[in-house]
């Protein structure tokens, strides 16, 4: 069995998922999702490298194929996990949502079909080898994400659904307007024969791809939509989503780094004052879900200031977004956890001493903060090759490297601030309560992997992986 019938197999389980109950299709989805996380991991682990065609198409177009290499299996491994978790996840969180919405039961059977859709294009996304190919798995999982929210999203669902497509979707246009101007002028869009991007390509592409991640500025659509998405669909549209620019940038990176070489500094500082703006800005949220949404605008100043520092920066460029999205996507379901237990429970001042009440739910959160925060996981790989970049681009430049290390204390201090208000202190005024183990059992499976990946077999694996998927752009 080749790779690409592994893919097709959620594929084809999204659309006959609506046949099924909950508790068989929640089965279904998780092991659509586990079978592609452990092959790709396996696949990972043996530096396994290829092409798969699809279709001959002609120019301007070119080939579509699969692209398997390091970069795209760990980026395929992470997606795979964390939609199979929270598949798992969605089962006893949803039934809360239904029942709170006054929904039937049979109201599972579209909200499976969204949601392994919008997760395998993700995952499609990732093998795509050719850019129309990745623009059309890009498009489905904007459209599957906003029925999702427009759905089933608390609040002004509606009107917050719509703020979210018309932002993503101004991303996906710029994107898309710079993919045909270098199809045009390459004559193909498959990514193995495309030569050179072009300064104003570039420039298109990399604005669309600050706006999905998003920067200071366009960031505005991502606390609403973070918030009042329905939790599994967080735990989806921060970690993996909004990361995937990263990948975009990646890639394109690969093919001609001339628009980053020439707005290097341009970028990180832009990089940094983002991420300085939106992690102080979570001091001042008291929405549990509003908070982590501006921890994600804060993360992902990361990607853009690792895109800009070459062969090391691209190393933590891959390993941030398998960092944030393990401890974010861990931290989006500890707000839900706590939300489908305590009738809607989100609010910061009311939720004082909660670990006396939910302790795997906290002792869960604690993870997904040291994740964030580069303390024994994965993350402390992300940071340390941004700050091997740093050297490599700049050697020890105090002032450059001084506002980076600055971004992660941040992050560090935000994160224990939020275990202090949230979980930590006296008690309020709750009994301690009955829940799923589906609400805490999958956090901890994403938790493992993030603290695996320090360790061999899995460590040593994964860096010399991208190190040779880097090929050339490595000194």
């Amino acid at each position: 069995m080749n790779f690409l019938h592994i893919l097709l197999f959620p594929l084809l389980i999204t659309f006959i998922l609506p046949i099924f109950r909950a508790r068989i299709a929640t089965a279904l989805s998780t092991i659509s999702f586990l079978i592609p996380a452990f092959v790709s991991l396996y696949l990972l682990l043996t530096a396994h490298r290829g092409e798969e065609l699809l279709m001959n198409l002609p120019a301007p177009i070119g080939d579509f194929y699969l692209l398997y290499d390091p970069i795209s299996h760990a980026f395929g491994f992470t997606i795979s996990l964390v939609s199979a978790m929270v598949a798992l996840y969605s089962l006893p969180y949803m039934k809360h949502r239904f029942e709170e919405m006054g929904a039937k039961e049979g109201e599972f059977r579209k909200y499976w079909f969204l949601y392994n859709l919008y997760a395998v294009s993700m995952l499609w996304l990732v093998y795509s080898g050719n850019l129309l190919l990745l623009y059309i798995f890009l498009e489905i999982s904007l459209l599957a994400s906003f029925m999702l929210i427009y759905l089933y999203g608390y609040g002004n669902r509606q009107w917050v659904g719509i703020l979210y497509f018309v932002w993503t979707h101004i991303a996906g246009v710029l994107a898309l307007t710079g993919f045909l101007i270098v199809a045009f002028a390459n004559q193909t869009l498959a990514l193995n024969e495309l030569k050179v991007i072009g300064f104003i390509p570039w420039l298109l592409i990399f604005l669309g791809m600050v706006v999905k991640l998003p920067g200071l500025g366009p960031h505005i659509w991502l606390p609403w939509a973070h918030a009042e998405a329905p939790t599994p669909v967080s735990a989806l549209l921060s970690p993996l989503t909004v990361g995937l620019a990263g990948y975009v940038l990646l890639r394109i990176y690969l093919i001609d780094s001339s628009f980053i070489v020439q707005f290097r500094e341009i970028i990180i500082f832009y990089a940094i004052i983002s991420s300085i703006y939106a992690g102080l800005s979570v001091f001042k949220q008291r929405d549990y879900k509003r908070l982590l949404a501006y921890s994600t605008v804060s993360q992902m100043g990361y990607v853009l200031i690792a895109i800009c520092l070459g062969s090391y920066g691209l190393i933590g460029l891959v390993i941030q977004y398998m960092s944030h999205a393990f401890g974010k996507a861990i931290l989006f379901m500890t707000a839900g956890a706590i939300i489908a237990t305590f009738h809607g429970l989100r609010n910061l001042d009311k939720m004082k001493g909660m670990h006396e009440f939910v302790p795997t739910i906290s002792n869960a959160a604690l993870l997904g903060f040291m994740t964030l925060s580069g303390i024994i996981t994965i993350g402390m790989f992300a940071e340390f090759f941004i700050l091997l970049g740093l050297t490599q681009i700049y050697g020890f430049n105090l002032q450059i490297i001084s506002l980076v290390v600055l971004v992660f204390i941040i992050s560090g201090l935000y994160s224990f601030y939020t275990m202090k208000e949230i979980y930590y202190g006296t008690p309020m005024a709750y009994e301690k309560p009955k829940f799923s183990r589906l609400l805490d059992l999958p956090l901890y499976a994403i938790a493992l992997f993030s603290v695996a990946f320090i360790f061999p077999p899995l460590a040593p694996a994964l860096l010399d992986g991208i190190k040779l998927a880097l090929g050339g752009v490595m000194p």
